[in-house]
């Protein structure tokens, strides 16, 4: 949630459940305050509007094919025999726009008018805090189950996230929208049903950020904030502080999830939790027919009389969509964080951006999420654990899809799937353009082992493979040698990385416990947290040895043996070609457009974060405009940024805005307080 630096500053970057608060006055932005609007009921005189959201066009179908709960009660509570429950949105005071994605919006066919931006974006507050209805919208909650670092939670379902309806757009697309942080449903449990401004800024830009990489996601709209504020105790020391609220507009085909299906489960062996709809199998009939028929047609149109046929060919679907899905996770060193089934999309997208983050220094047991203690949703981990949560589905396919069916496809169809994908887009990541070898997956795996060796960061040594020639003399070999070491891990940087984390008190009390009392010991800890923390302590004092120049004369050595393969796996491709500066154009403008420049670290979030707090959204605009073109250099962005600074209102955003410009640039690894930023 927060981490200590050493300058003394914490940075938290997610949040935990709390209650509203009133508001404090005298914020920066006190001079555009409005009185909050009440939201007006769908399609009724107060809804829609005559600005550019109305053009919306609503058809709702998922509340007319699925049971919507009768009560209309928003407090918590179970929620048996439905899929929906009708909610209102609360009111946000003073609600303003962040920042808004116009490529997102567009697929919901809206345009904002330039002429008229201010207005535009007042619109857009208005409603996309959900202070106002749009005509044809339909608030609702959706109600799911799931399992939770692999243990059943039972009901849990949109706590703080509303469907507001389906936008049919001009190009005939189907696209729900939804408001996350809109307030109570009833499924908010001991929550709020708020965000807040921090993990609102970090969901919007990494949705963005996804889908300009090419990768299946949902997709963020706009991010309105407010001055309604909540109480967050951020570094769990007991001292809570007022955050605002903070609105997301999300965008999918659909948020139905795996854990959807897992309404139906009886009480669990382990835990005692059940699904809320439990023998409700007409609904699961119901379900299925929606979501094949709606995001399937192919499949229901080819199995239409034979329904164990189709649920068949729609589970191998959404398990090689699955497979490939976290295939481009690993591709660009993305770690989800929090991979529970009610995290899973059903129609293959990478949904709800929480503790997430982009692997910086290569790392393969990388966890990204601070409260993952036992690294369960680690970065090596995560194609292990989607194949266990569709084992999850197919358990929850029952018995409209028999176990032994779904069984023997995950077991035929998932790892294919997955190391074929995985393969291709290394191939294209190292300009392997012409040849499909055996050796190639070798290959790879010891470019990462090289990486893993000499802390190489990720994004930005893939991107300088493309400038590698085959044909370099020794001179232009030192001068690439000098850039790659230039992406490698400092000896300060690895004393930060491997600085041991446990009291060595609290490390003998394990050791002891764990020889003593193994059954104590499994309530406290693990033999491979142990383990990590030993090898942790290990390499900390060969550190403490370790001079700068040994390092580079080390990790040299490893990136000259690396490259020599490389540059024989290259000679084969040109012995098949006839033009090989073409040849060589060609793998430049492959890797180039699969290599990513800019991803979003967690500093560069922080930084937009930090700036957005003190009243300037300037830099969460920059870093999104960043983000649209993740494989380009960044020409004119300066004068982006200049052009978004000029249109802060105050002096302390101006000044929030400089201290954003003396920064690293944003294809720069990270700083090293960045090391110690801790996201749960």
């Amino acid at each position: 949630m927060a981490a200590t630096l050493r300058s003394g500053r914490r940075f938290p970057l997610l949040l935990l459940p709390a209650v509203v608060v009133p508001v404090r006055r005298g914020s920066v932005c006190a001079a555009m305050q409005q009185p909050a609007a009440v939201p007006a009921r769908p399609g009724g005189p107060e809804g829609g509007g005559g600005g550019w959201l109305s053009a919306l066009r609503f058809d709702n179908l998922a509340l007319r094919s699925l049971p919507v709960d009768a009560s209309e009660d928003s407090g918590p509570r179970a929620v048996p025999g439905a899929c929906f429950s009708r909610v209102r949105p609360s009111p946000l005071q003073n609600p303003r726009l962040v920042a808004m994605s116009l490529p997102a919006l567009a697929l919901l066919g809206l345009e904002a008018p330039a002429a008229e931006r201010e207005a535009a974006e007042a619109e857009a507050a208005l409603y996309f805090s959900g202070n106002r209805l749009l005509a044809g919208s339909e608030p609702a909650a959706h109600c799911y189950c799931g399992h939770q670092f692999g243990s059943f939670a039972g009901q849990l379902g949109d706590g703080a996230a509303m469907y507001l309806g389906e936008v049919l757009s001009p190009r005939g697309e189907r696209w729900e929208i939804q408001l996350k942080g809109a307030g109570l449903t009833p499924f908010s449990r001991q929550a709020d049903g708020r965000k807040v401004l921090r993990s609102s800024i970090r969901e919007f830009l990494c949705s963005e950020a996804m889908f300009h990489l090419g990768i299946p996601t949902t997709r963020a709209g706009t991010c309105v904030t407010s001055d309604s504020k909540v109480v967050r105790d951020i570094f769990y020391d007991g001292n809570p502080k007022s955050e605002r609220c903070t609105v997301v507009l999300r965008i999918a085909s659909t948020f139905i999830r795996f854990g959807s299906f897992e309404i139906f489960k009886p009480p669990d062996e382990y835990t005692g939790r059940k699904g809320p709809s439990v023998n409700r199998n007409d609904i699961r009939i119901r379900m299925l027919d929606y979501v094949i028929s709606t995001f399937y047609p192919e499949i229901q149109e080819a199995y239409s009389d034979n329904s164990i046929q189709r649920n068949a060919a729609f589970f191998k679907e959404i398990t090689k969509r699955t497979a490939r899905l976290v295939a481009e996770w690993q591709c660009v060193g993305f770690c989800h964080g929090v991979l529970n089934t009610d995290n899973m999309s059903i129609v293959g997208l990478t949904i709800d951006y929480g503790p997430f983050g982009f692997m910086d220094r290569y790392d393969p047991e990388h966890i990204c999420n601070g409260s993952d203690n036992t690294g369960r949703y680690a970065y090596n981990k995560q194609p292990e654990i989607c194949k266990w949560n569709l084992g999850k589905l197919a358990e929850a396919l029952v018995p409209e899809l028999p176990l032994e069916i779904s069984e023997l496809i995950l077991e035929e169809e998932y790892d294919a799937e997955f190391e074929k994908h995985y393969l291709q887009k290394m191939r294209k990541k190292l300009g392997l353009i012409q040849l499909e070898l055996e050796e190639d997956s070798k290959l790879v795996s010891e470019l990462l082992e090289t990486m893993h060796l000499t802390g190489g960061d990720f994004t930005n040594i893939f991107y300088l493979l493309s400038s590698f020639s085959v044909d370099s003399d020794p001179s232009g070999l030192e001068d690439f040698l000098e850039k790659l070491m230039s992406q490698c891990a400092s000896v300060e940087e690895l004393k930060v990385a491997f600085k041991p984390q446990m009291d060595p008190r609290q490390l003998s009390m394990m050791l002891m416990l764990a020889q003593s009392n193994p059954q104590l010991f499994a309530l406290f800890g693990t033999k491979a947290n142990i383990n990590k923390e030993l090898e942790r302590i290990e390499q900390f004092s060969k550190l403490q040895q370790l001079t700068a120049a040994d390092l580079l004369s080390r990790n040299k050595r490893h990136w000259k043996e690396w490259l020599e393969k490389y540059r024989v796996r290259l000679q084969k491709e040109i012995e098949n070609v006839s033009d090989a500066d073409a040849w060589n154009t060609d793998r430049v403008k492959v890797m180039n457009s699969n290599n990513p420049k800019y991803i979003l670290r967690n500093y560069i979030a922080q930084n937009a974060i930090e700036a957005a707090e003190n009243g300037d959204f300037s830099e969460v605009r920059n870093v999104l405009k960043l983000l649209e073109n993740p494989f380009q250099e960044a020409e004119g962005f300066r004068e982006v940024k200049e052009d978004a600074e000029e249109e802060g209102a105050t002096a302390t955003a101006a000044a929030c805005a400089q201290e954003t410009r003396s920064r690293l640039p944003y294809c720069s690894k990270p700083p090293l307080w960045a090391s110690e930023l801790c996201v749960t």
